[in-house]
């Protein structure tokens, strides 16, 4: 790993001001920081969207070869001429006090009817660092989707969730033509496509 230059110490935060408070909230920061120069930068003014920390996960059957994907409504792909309904990975935002592997879990129930999956830890990345401050952790769900699918999701919280399972080959062929066009679930999809060897010869396939 490539270490980093400077740390949190080489920033000095003059002014944050919360400008809305929800479901998330919205800040805006005044700050300096130290240059590659060496010298201070001259004040910077951010607004940045304050976001809970979120897991997510791709469902794969090693034994069957099959990937789960589910299929929901996303408003921030409404532009979206093809569709503003997603199919991606398994995913959901840390609540107070959970760490993102049991999140999974509750959302691999919640979403997909999944249960005792082995996790696979891949990586924890930032899909929109220049402005948000959430951070992703992904895995990779290995279990059984042998006849797994249907409707899922919570009621309470307006969730219409579609659980799909496809065989590995077609997601690989068309996982870059848009229907999953978001971070988590390409990263995870590549990934797995990279691993898939590894995870079917370890499940003695």
């Amino acid at each position: 790993m490539i270490p980093a230059r400077f740390s949190r110490q080489d920033v000095e935060i003059l002014e944050r001001e919360t400008l809305f408070s929800g479901f998330f909230q919205l800040d805006r920061i005044r700050l300096k920081h130290r240059t590659f120069n060496g010298d201070t930068s001259p004040l910077i003014e951010r607004e940045l969207f304050v976001k809970a920390g979120a897991a997510a996960a791709i469902a794969y059957d090693p034994v069957h070869d099959l990937i789960g994907l589910v299929e929901q409504f996303r408003i921030g792909m409404y532009d979206l001429e093809e569709s503003p309904w997603s199919l991606e990975g398994v995913a959901g935002l840390v609540e107070e006090n959970e760490d993102p592997e049991s999140l999974i879990r509750r959302e691999l129930l919640e979403e997909a009817g999944l249960e005792d999956a082995t996790l696979e830890y891949i990586t924890r990345f930032y899909p929109t660092p220049g402005s948000c401050s959430e951070a992703t952790h992904l895995f990779c769900a290995l279990c059984n989707l042998e006849g797994k699918g249907g409707i899922y999701g919570l009621s309470e919280e307006g969730e219409d969730i579609l659980f799909h399972v496809f065989p590995a080959e077609s997601v690989f062929d068309t996982m870059l033509q848009g229907r999953s066009c978001n971070a988590a679930s390409l990263i995870g999809l590549l990934w797995l496509q990279l691993n898939r060897p590894r995870l079917r010869n370890t499940s003695g396939t």
